[in-house]
């Protein structure tokens, strides 16, 4: 495909992974376990018993992977910290080993040319923490802070952008409310709390940043467009109850200094009379952003719909009056996820109509799809669907773009296939196919179609 749109000279093309889908070596120079490394060991918890244990290797395969990103030609590479490789039960002494992990990893990718973009935290919890509450109690978002502080400390003089959380939707809601993330809970207020001291941890670590003078510093979230199934007022009031859930509870304390004006009708008797809130929070919470990272895969079309738990006293936080409905007449991912690009673009636009000079720049930190490749005669893997929907999605982001929304960037998900979270080793991702026995890494024919996206941009610029 070679009608992709211009983008501005200076605008970012890289790749993402995240710490516990890729590196293994768990066990190695003083790495603590983490909430993934208990669930994903728990029987049932996730798909064939899958566990980050060993997953690419990329602890001691690093080097190759820096060099398929050199091959690539991407301008930065996003990748994250795991907390219990740097302090083992989250607090206390630094484990200098795996400090010098990420140092390396770090050189590496400056020597190829490559800058850096550093997660502080993509879900791998200490589960010391977890066994003292997790994300439930103040604490958790404290020790954040301290080890946003070491890692900015002796990173941060090479890794010039800085990401706080990814996604913390999921950490707190598919985490303490639906169960099907690591901590596997299922709770109504524990959640609510968690999203709370999640952003708490952000604002305390947006703090550590800046004292450490880093370039930049922001936030991922996993935006969802939450379309009503239909125009009536009951499945409008359903999207917004939708919304809140997914995107309100981020998006106003950062951008807009306050908290979601639907969240009593959304949570009702969850969310009255909570405690874990204090003066101060939404001052701290809602520091400038230099950018606001977000994560886009598809849309959600809801209904309007009952409680499935009538006791409030027993219902987890994801209970909405809300239920999501097939999405008509389009492809879906081997996720089952629906294929809508122009829901990108007016996820975007949203954003900038909602939020207005409050809306950051904006890095796009993931985008990609889950397909069901095949390994070919050749031994390549054609995976066609992927191309079209990479292409459709950058598409979809320069129409936003030309409607004034401030994209500096954009990071393709994944670069390596990778341990999908309770999903194991089931879905693919990654532009790179990985074979897990041998753990030999294939370029996929995306991977050749975004090499050529990028050597286009930079002879255009």
């Amino acid at each position: 495909m070679s009608d992709l749109p211009v983008f501005p000279e200076g605008f970012v093309f890289g790749a993402a992974t995240a710490s516990y889908q890729i590196e293994g070596a768990v066990t190695e120079d003083g790495r603590g376990p983490s909430i993934w490394d208990t669930y994903s060991h728990t029987p049932g918890r996730t798909d064939g018993g899958d566990t980050g244990d060993v997953a690419c290797d990329h602890y001691h395969r690093y080097p190759e992977d820096v060099a398929l990103l050199r091959e690539l030609g991407v301008d930065s590479y996003r990748f994250s910290i795991a907390w219990p490789r740097i302090q083992p039960i989250g607090e206390g002494p630094v484990n200098h080993k795996g400090l010098d992990f990420y140092s390396r990893l770090v050189d590496e990718l400056l020597e190829a040319g490559i800058e850096p973009a550093a997660t502080i935290y993509h879900w791998d919890l200490p589960q010391a923490l977890e066994d003292r509450g997790g994300w439930r109690v103040r604490g958790t978002a404290e020790r954040f802070g301290e080890y946003a502080a070491i890692v900015a400390e002796h990173l941060g003089d090479r890794v010039p952008r800085w990401i706080t959380l990814n996604e913390p939707w999921c950490s707190a809601f598919l985490g303490y409310s639906v169960g099907r993330h690591a901590p596997g809970a299922r709770e109504g207020r524990g959640a609510l709390a968690a999203a709370h001291h999640l952003l708490v941890g952000h604002g305390l670590a947006m703090k550590a940043l800046r004292a450490a003078g880093v370039r930049e510093a922001g936030i991922t979230l996993n935006l969802d467009r939450n379309v009503p199934a239909t125009d009536s007022a009951a499945d409008r009031a359903a999207a917004l109850r939708a919304d809140t859930q997914h995107n309100l509870v981020w998006t106003e304390p950062l951008l807009a200094g306050r908290y979601p004006a639907s969240e009593e009708d959304t949570w009702g008797e969850l969310i009255t009379g909570q405690d874990f809130r204090r003066d101060g929070d939404l001052a701290l919470i809602g520091q400038p952003l230099d950018f606001l990272g977000i994560n886009y895969y598809r849309p959600i079309m809801v209904t309007d719909a009952p409680h499935r738990e009538p006791d409030p006293a027993a219902r987890v936080a994801t209970d909405n009056r809300y239920a999501e409905v097939g999405y008509p007449d389009v492809r879906r991912t081997a996720m089952n996820w629906p294929v809508v690009p122009a829901s990108f673009t007016d996820l975007l636009t949203d954003l900038k109509a909602v939020y207005g000079d409050a809306l950051p720049p904006i890095h796009i930190t993931e985008n990609g799809s889950a397909e069901h490749d095949v390994v070919a005669a050749d031994g390549a893997v054609h995976d066609t669907d992927r191309v079209t929907y990479l292409h459709d999605h950058l598409a979809a982001l320069r129409a936003a773009m030309d409607k004034g929304v401030d994209v500096r960037g954009y990071y393709v998900w994944s670069l390596l296939d990778n341990f999908e979270w309770a999903l194991g080793y089931a879905k693919r991702f990654g532009i790179v196919r990985v074979d897990y026995t041998t753990q030999e890494r294939t370029p996929k024919d995306s991977y050749r179609w975004y090499q050529k996206v990028i050597a286009a941009h930079r002879s255009a610029s």
